[in-house]
């Protein structure tokens, strides 16, 4: 059984399931105002690489990861720009998903977005009102925060504590609260944002508010777990729990959080120190691959240090394993060394320890060179080196030498002909289709470069 480290009991504890064989997962989702950097990509990896080594392990996994689509940044984005907040979104969306494709993550079972759910948050809002947990101010609607006994569980302070570290970073932008630690769930109309109507006036919903109701409905009460980054444990997770909690539901039965990216000093990636590296530059300078191999080898919990150095060594070993699956191709689809297995599987299910469980891939691989190709038993160990990357951990194995077909080869040069023509419909067609069949499409002063995507 697959155990990870639950944040509300600061242990490890068992994944027991609400429905036996079934795996629901919440994961908080982007806020689309700009390109993704390379903590969204850890984050994303993380996830993904649960989702498949549960469906790997033989669980129904249903994944939901939502987009907000409404929120301060966004707009802020948009009047700078002159543009719409929805404009805004939809381009940073589709930006999103093309750097989440080349990652080879596979896409939430549902993406659900704010502005769909508008008028499920402005009924939770109100039962929130007539539950006493909630209250009017001139500026809109604010949870009581403190009428939720155990209000920062998942922080393990106390209100009193949380007080204390709010008011240092409160900005003074929510005037109508009656303490540090309530928050906003319903911001009164400004001029030149997106509102919707309320029974409390023209407005829109706060950002913690809008992650309860999409999970609720989408999975139910009582859900088997929920995910993000640990800089999500407060205020935004400690504020969906207690709004669910107050509205009388138990909502998740697991809290899962992963570790930040940090630079070379130790400091915590952020746009405002200039550490801000986008996964779009990551990815035009390496193999997508390397990223999730880099990923593989720290654990989800510890800080993840990203350079070049590092991901030199990850591409390495990534082209390592390609020569490899070379050399074994044959061995693809057989039966996987059931030592392998059961060894990357106690790993796994130990609070996901991918390290250990790559270091366990390496020896098999090691073993089975030393074997020889000819032999069962390096048939076996190759077969689990294929599986268990591939489909226990997301990175697909190369054996085709990296050869691009005439096929492909036919249509970049057709795209380039399309974009000289300025048709850029037709470009953007033949990208899709290329990306489609498996290819990176890079956009160069040469014209189109294509090379293997991630699967």
């Amino acid at each position: 059984m697959l155990h990870l480290y639950d944040t509300a009991l600061g242990s490890i504890e068992p994944l027991t399931l609400r429905k036996p064989g079934e795996l629901s997962m919440y994961v908080c989702g982007p806020t689309v105002y700009g390109d993704p950097h390379i903590g969204h990509g850890r984050a994303t990896l993380t996830w993904d690489v649960l989702r498949r080594y549960a469906t790997w392990s033989g669980l129904v996994v249903r994944h939901v990861s939502n987009v907000t689509d409404v929120d301060d940044k966004i707009i802020r984005r948009a009047n700078e720009e002159g543009t719409s907040a929805e404009e805004v979104a939809r381009r940073w969306e589709k930006a999103w998903w093309e750097a989440m494709d080349r990652l080879g993550n596979l896409h939430p079972d549902v993406r659900p977005h704010a502005t769909e759910y508008i008028d499920q948050m402005v009924d939770l809002i109100a039962d929130l009102i007539d539950r006493g947990k909630a209250y009017v101010a001139d500026d809109g609607v604010y949870f009581a925060s403190e009428t939720v006994e155990d209000y920062g569980l998942l922080t393990h302070q106390s209100p009193d504590a949380l007080k204390e570290g709010v008011s240092r970073l409160e900005e003074g932008e929510e005037r109508g609260k009656r303490s540090p630690i309530d928050f906003v769930l319903w911001k009164a109309a400004k001029p030149g944002e997106p509102t919707w109507d309320s029974p409390w006036g023209p407005g829109r919903p706060g950002w913690h508010t809008e992650c309860v109701v999409m999970s609720l409905d989408l999975l139910g009460d009582g859900f088997d777990l929920h995910g993000g980054g640990s800089d999500l444990i407060f205020p935004h997770h400690e504020d969906e729990r207690a709004q669910a909690v107050a509205a009388g539901n138990r909502f998740s039965r697991r809290w899962v959080h992963h570790n930040m990216i940090v630079v070379g000093d130790g400091t915590k990636m952020s746009k405002s120190l200039g550490n801000y590296v986008t996964l779009t530059d990551l990815l035009a300078a390496h193999d997508p691959r390397a990223y999730r191999m880099l990923t593989l080898q720290s654990h989800y919990r510890s800080p993840l240090s990203v350079n070049a150095d590092n991901l030199a060594a990850a591409e390495r070993a990534v082209q390592g394993l390609d020569a490899f699956a070379r050399e074994f191709a044959g061995a693809r689809g057989g039966v996987p060394d059931p030592g392998v297995v059961e060894r990357f599987k106690a790993f796994m299910d130990d609070d996901l320890k991918t390290p250990q469980a790559v270091a366990v891939l390496f020896e098999a691989q090691s073993a089975a060179r030393a074997a020889g190709a000819s032999s069962e038993r390096a048939a076996g160990l190759a077969a689990a080196v294929f599986e268990l990357w591939e489909e226990a951990l997301g990175l697909r194995l190369d054996d085709s030498g990296g050869e691009i077909t005439a096929e492909a080869r036919e249509k970049a040069a057709l795209r380039d002909a399309a974009r000289a023509a300025r048709d850029y419909r037709r470009a953007d067609g033949l990208r899709d289709e290329l990306a489609a069949e498996g290819w990176i499409v890079e956009d160069t002063p040469a014209g189109t470069k294509l090379r293997r995507a991630a699967r």
